[in-house]
């Protein structure tokens, strides 16, 4: 079934951001992800402080699981547009725009360690006290096939 989801059922396997990569771009994926990703996957894309997130079928995956990085960026793009069914992702198409889709892709290959970011106010009561700590970009989770674009 992996291969199947990895090869055929997602889509843009071979597109590119149009967009730039670096740490700019990693603190403006951050910033997309904080107000659209967060109350699913955590502060760090790692589920850390989200109450439900093993408990639901399928579980939420950890976006820095090699399950989740061996897609290529196309297809983490695709991914976040179109949403996966029957999972419980979203679609973000008519939300977010191309530009914060392709930063969040961006954040995805340089997330922090678990943990590192604390949990989701909504989660600690401290919803409308959330630090804007933006992230030090960390080197590229390398992908497990394929290639990304060149930095």
């Amino acid at each position: 079934m992996s291969w199947l989801k990895h090869k055929i059922t997602v889509g843009g396997r071979k597109d590119k951001s149009p967009f730039g990569h670096g740490p700019a771009a990693v603190r403006e994926g951050q910033a997309a992800f904080d107000s659209y990703c967060t109350v699913c996957h955590g502060l760090d894309g790692q589920n850390t402080g989200v109450p439900f997130a093993a408990q639901i079928s399928p579980p939420i995956p950890s976006l820095a699981s090699q399950q989740v990085q061996q897609y290529t960026d196309g297809q983490l793009k695709w991914i976040i547009e179109n949403g996966v069914s029957p999972s419980g992702m979203p679609a973000s198409r008519g939300i977010l725009s191309d530009e914060e889709m392709w930063s969040i892709v961006e954040f995805l290959r340089h997330l922090p360690p678990a943990g590192s970011l604390g949990e989701p106010g909504i989660y600690t009561g401290a919803c409308g006290e959330q630090l804007d700590q933006p992230v030090e970009p960390e080197p590229p989770h390398p992908p497990t096939h394929g290639k990304r674009g060149s930095p």
